[in-house]
């Protein structure tokens, strides 16, 4: 049978197609047990802070889930426990913010005030409710401003629940769990035989096969790092596990809440230099990282070159397309901002609430830089004005 006239040009499209496009993957249901996309480590890792929680309620299932379908390579949460023992998915020690708790009446004689890192705290406690009360709550959105349509319909989840849904990704998504107020829970929350919180953390990472070095073949598998602010906890779970670790760094107002340093001693080169037999990086405020004035930028310090001399990663906190989160400098434009912290500061990783907006920019950008791509592009486009002009005559 003859090919008509504007058949031919068309079948030539889709070869060459075939042959410099991108592949193309299956439908997730599609995709056979082990032969999921692999983490992509070409460029820095886009780490959904507590999900993708600028759009849904922090650290609730739909949040990482959303983080996960909008291109995240690790879905981030902070672990805390209940009275009872069990880790659960939430930032908070108090409930008071992020819940619905002011309307559950049969707690109301629950309230408590605690020494939280050196300060007085007055709240509602995780630590003093069980799970089956926690997840009798329901989570609200943060901030104000943000998408209030989702308060009220999401439970607390557990660290169990929160591995679940990586594990359940259609491509390979990374995890990365904070040890959260180490202290604090220790304090409050008591294991059989004599058990801390980190204990009950490594071993949740080991039950679900979380294993291996950085860029090991396990770890590649299944992705984690591990996060704290307390040194004294990285190094503990060290003994316990060689899954990477990172230290996060807070504002330089703030000491370690464990080992009461201040800022200059674990950002000094001599700590760097000791700290980086337990960890793979640092998670730095960025505001310690690039100072700010008046809302404006000044010039940057050396902490990520610093960090990067002594071979470890730089991953700084925590990136909001809001327009009271950016700085000027970026004329209220996330994108700049991203391309200013990539590709002039050069980290290795970006805490975001908006993992969309990250994968897009990197998505970009990435496509646009790339040489191949882009010649691939360049021939398309010539073949399908070949097309157009053809059918019209």
């Amino acid at each position: 049978m003859a090919l008509s006239p504007c058949f031919s040009p068309l079948v030539f499209l889709f070869l060459i197609v075939g042959c410099v496009a991108r592949p193309f993957y299956p439908l997730p249901s599609k995709v056979a047990e082990g032969t999921r996309k692999p983490l992509q480590t070409s460029r820095p890792y886009n780490i959904a802070h507590r999900g993708s929680n600028g759009e849904i309620p922090e650290e609730t299932a739909p949040a990482y889930q959303r983080a996960i379908e909008e291109g995240a390579d690790f879905i981030e949460t902070d672990i805390l426990s209940s009275k009872d023992g069990v880790l659960i998915s939430f930032h908070d020690v108090t409930l008071d913010d992020t819940t619905d708790i002011l309307q559950h009446k049969e707690f109301a004689n629950r309230k408590r005030t605690y020494e939280v890192q050196g300060t007085n705290t007055t709240g509602f406690f995780t630590v003093d409710f069980t799970l089956k009360e926690l997840k009798s709550l329901r989570v609200k959105q943060r901030y104000i401003f943000r998408d209030q349509q989702y308060n009220g319909k999401f439970t607390i989840i557990t660290f169990e629940e929160y591995i679940s849904i990586a594990l359940d990704a259609p491509r390979v998504v990374g995890i990365y769990p904070e040890i959260k107020n180490p202290v604090f829970i220790n304090e409050h929350v008591k294991w059989p035989g004599g058990k801390k919180f980190e204990d009950k953390f490594v071993e949740t990472l080991k039950k679900y096969g979380y294993k291996g070095s950085y860029l090991s073949k396990e770890w590649l598998a299944q992705p984690a790092f591990i996060q704290s602010f307390a040194p004294t906890s990285l190094i503990y779970v060290s003994n316990q596990t060689d899954l990477p670790k990172i230290f996060l760094i807070d504002d330089v107002t703030v000491p370690t809440q464990d080992t009461n340093q201040s800022y200059w001693e674990i950002t000094s080169d001599s700590y760097f230099q000791y700290i980086k037999q337990y960890v793979e990086g640092i998670g730095p405020w960025k505001d310690t990282v690039v100072p700010v004035k008046d809302n404006y930028l000044l010039t940057p310090t050396d902490l990520v070159a610093r960090a990067h001399a002594h071979n470890l990663q730089v991953h700084p906190y925590t990136f909001r397309n809001e327009n009271q989160f950016l700085h000027f400098n970026f004329h209220q434009d996330p994108y700049q901002e991203y391309a200013y912290w990539i590709h002039k500061i050069g980290v290795d990783g970006i805490f975001t609430d908006f993992t969309g907006s990250l994968n897009n920019y990197q998505e970009w950008t990435s496509h646009s830089s790339n040489d191949s791509d882009s010649s691939a592009s360049k021939l398309l486009h010539k073949i399908a004005l070949l097309v157009n002009s053809y059918e019209k005559v």
